[in-house]
């Protein structure tokens, strides 16, 4: 309702926003440069960071600028992943049928793998998303996974994708061995103010809006409590948004972000 009354094309602050009509900060940028270099060496990356600090959207964005002519990306999200499921997922991903046992199923997928590599010049580029949840059974498979042709021969390019508490699960002494196969570790910081208001005038931009609508001091206060969050930063300025639509105010300022927190959002 208040895309109408703002004048908006579409929703600002929605999920599904388009990859390419992401905030493209300084962070993110870099981020989506170490990670394209991993998969082109078929590394083994850590990407970490806090809640709402953009993970998944940052590998939407990833997966979306590799070039499908030359990688091939599995993707796989669920909080009770065992080295069976881990398997079955990928290579049902790949068109086969798994393997009943995880011997049987690992060497299957080794072989798809080079079969991919060989004939068809892709590279394999698995994306384990929520890693902070793995059990240490399925962490202890990663490391198993990479060891292929005695060593010599990353067979895939691993990117898991956890919150914070997957880095210090990782530094544990018992991980050690783990530890010291990542090529690659990506944290997520937050927004900080200059970058969160840069956030909010390019989602209003893609949205289609000719004009400023959320004041500085306004922006001020979505800072202060998304605390430079994404998700925050989407949830309080649609509030606000809806907010203002319902109160016919054309300008979204600190004192309605205010009520809307205190009312909304506490």
């Amino acid at each position: 309702m208040f895309e109408s009354f703002y004048g908006l094309s579409r929703s600002p602050f929605s999920r599904d926003i388009p990859t390419s009509e992401l905030y493209p900060s300084v962070t993110l940028e870099e981020t989506l440069g170490r990670l394209e270099y991993a998969a082109q060496r078929q590394w083994f990356a850590v990407v970490t960071g806090d809640c709402g600090t953009g993970k998944t959207t940052t590998i939407r964005r990833f997966t979306a600028v590799l070039d499908p002519a030359k990688y091939k990306v599995l993707y796989l999200s669920d909080s009770k992943l065992t080295p069976r499921h881990f398997y079955k997922g990928l290579l049902e991903q790949l068109g086969c049928e798994s393997k009943f046992y995880r011997g049987d199923a690992k060497r299957q997928l080794h072989r798809e793998i080079e079969l991919m590599r060989g004939i068809h010049r892709l590279l394999p580029v698995v994306v384990v998303d929520e890693a902070h949840l793995l059990d240490r059974e399925m962490l202890e498979e990663v490391r198993f996974l990479l060891n292929f042709k005695m060593d010599a021969q990353s067979p895939m390019a691993l990117i898991l994708v956890g919150q914070s508490e997957l880095w210090d699960r990782i530094g544990l002494q018992a991980y050690a061995a783990i530890r010291q196969r990542i090529d690659l570790q990506c944290k997520l910081p937050h927004y900080d103010r200059a970058e969160t208001g840069a956030y909010i005038e390019r989602h209003m931009t893609y949205a289609g809006a000719d004009r400023d609508i959320f004041t500085d001091s306004a922006i001020d206060e979505v800072y202060r409590f998304a605390s430079g969050s994404a998700r925050m930063i989407n949830k309080v300025c649609t509030h606000g948004l809806l907010y203002g639509a319902q109160n016919k105010h054309r300008i979204i300022d600190d004192h309605m972000i205010k009520r809307v927190i205190g009312g909304e959002l506490s």
